[in-house]
C-alpha cells in the first residue's frame, strides 16, 4: 500500500544491506541478506511500504562484521531497475572516486532511471581501508575540505558548461559534461557527520545532512546550528537522522529484542570498530565528531541508531517520529534486524500512525 505525502511530511529511507552482517554488530540471527535477490525484494517491499529513499553503503574491505560488500553505485542501479518510484542514494568516497567520474556515472544513471539517483558523500572514517587500497589518509578537517571541493566540483559539472575550477584537491579546465542529469538543478547530494567541520560543510554545499542517532534535545542543538549557519550562507539544508527501528506489538517485546542484540554483541568487532571510529570522531578538533561519545551499547549499531529510541509499539514510535520532526528532522534513515518483514510491518502499522499524527498537528496549528 502506498501513502500519499505532503511536501513537509517526514520522509523515510532505509539502509541497503549490500554489506554482509546486517546492521548490528551482533551474533544474533538476522533474517537479512546482502545478496542481490534479497535486496531487490526488499527494495520493492520498501517502496510499497511508503519509503521514498534507500541508502547503499560503501566499503572497500572487510572488517567489523562486514565480510562481503557489493559496490554502491552498480548495486544502486540494480535496485533502481527493480523499482519504479524509490530514489536510491549511492555512497561515494572522495579519494577513490574522482568528481568527473561520479558526475558522468550519476548523470547516466539519472537518464536511465528518469531522475531517481542521488549520492551520499562519505568523507571517510575507516583508516585501514584507505591504507589497504593505497589512498592517503587525510587529517579530519582536511577530509571535509576535500569533500566540500568534491561537491562544489560536482555541482559545477552538473549545472555549467565550460566549467573551470581551481581547488587544492581538484582542478577542471573548461570542462563540459553532456548530457547533464535529468534532475534539476542536479541530483540530490547527501552527506553525513556530526563534527563542526561536517556541519559547516553541510551549511554551505549539501542538500541533505545525515546525523547519527541522538535524543531530540541533542538533535535540536545540532540542527539549529546548521540551519543558522546555512541561513547566513544563503543556503538551505534538510536533515536526516539515523535510527535503528524495533517495532513490536508490545513495548516488552521490543525491549527484549534490543537486550538480545546487545547480549549477543560481537565484543571484539564492536571494540575494534569503536577504536577506529572514535579515532575518527575524536580527531575532529573539538572532539565532537561521530561516535566521540558513544558507549559500547551504542556502537553495536553502526551509527548510534539505538539512541534515537524508535524502539517500542507502533504508537510509541510514531509519536517519537513526530517529536523528531518538531525539532527539525525531515527524514528518518532506518535500519532493521529482519529487513523485509520489519519494513512491511513498519509500512502497515507505524507509517499510517505517523501520517495521522502529522495531519492532527497541522490542523491544531491551522
Amino acid at each position: 500500500m502506498s501513502h500519499t505525502t505532503s511536501a513537509d511530511a517526514v520522509k523515510f529511507a532505509y539502509w541497503v544491506p549490500n554489506v554482509s552482517g546486517g546492521l548490528v554488530v551482533s551474533t544474533i540471527e538476522q533474517r537479512t541478506d546482502w545478496s542481490l535477490d534479497y535486496n531487490q525484494r526488499l527494495a520493492k517491499a520498501a517502496e510499497n511500504a511508503g519509503f521514498e529513499y534507500a541508502l547503499s553503503q560503501i566499503r572497500f574491505t572487510a572488517g567489523y562484521g562486514a565480510e562481503y560488500q557489493h559496490e554502491s553505485v552498480s548495486f544502486s542501479q540494480a535496485l533502481l531497475q527493480a523499482t519504479t518510484k524509490l530514489k536510491v542514494l549511492a555512497a561515494i568516497l572522495p579519494g577513490p572516486w574522482h568528481p568527473a567520474v561520479v558526475a558522468k556515472q550519476i548523470a547516466t544513471i539519472d537518464h536511465i532511471t528518469n531522475g531517481r539517483i542521488a549520492i551520499n558523500v562519505v568523507s571517510g572514517w575507516f583508516k585501514g581501508e584507505f591504507t589497504a587500497i593505497g589512498e592517503p589518509w587525510l587529517e579530519h578537517d582536511e577530509r571535509y575540505r576535500r569533500s566540500e571541493e568534491f561537491i562544489r566540483a560536482l555541482k559545477g559539472i552538473w549545472t555549467q558548461d565550460n566549467f573551470t575550477f581551481k581547488g587544492d584537491f581538484y582542478r577542471f579546465h573548461d570542462y563540459t559534461l553532456s548530457p547533464k542529469p535529468v534532475q534539476k538543478p542536479h541530483p540530490e547530494i547527501f552527506q553525513g557527520g556530526s563534527s563542526r567541520a561536517a556541519r559547516d560543510m553541510a551549511s554551505r554545499v549539501s542538500d541533505w545532512y545525515f546525523t547519527n542517532g541522538n535524543t531530540p534535545a541533542n538533535l535540536k542543538a545540532q540542527i539549529d546550528d546548521i540551519r543558522e549557519k546555512a541561513a547566513k550562507n544563503g543556503h538551505e539544508v534538510r536533515i536526516g537522522v539515523n535510527a535503528f527501528i524495533i517495532a513490536r506489538d508490545t513495548e516488552e517485546e521490543a525491549k527484549a529484542v534490543l537486550d538480545d542484540i546487545i547480549a549477543h554483541a560481537h565484543v571484539e568487532a564492536v571494540n575494534a570498530f569503536g577504536d577506529a571510529v572514535k579515532q575518527a570522531g575524536n580527531a575532529s578538533p573539538e572532539g565532537e565528531g561521530n561516535w566521540a561519545r558513544s558507549t559500547f551499547e551504542d556502537l553495536v549499531q553502526y551509527n548510534d541508531g539505538f539512541r534515537t529510541n524508535l524502539i517500542g509499539t507502533p504508537q510509541q514510535i510514531a509519536e517519537r517520529i513526530v517529536e523528531l520532526k518538531a525539532v527539525g528532522v525531515d527524514l528518518v534513515l532506518a535500519g532493521f534486524l529482519h529487513f523485509i518483514e520489519e519494513v512491511e510491518y513498519f509500512g502497515k502499522k507505524v507509517l499510517p500512525l505517523v501520517r495521522e499524527l502529522e495531519s492532527r498537528r497541522q490542523k491544531a496549528v491551522a
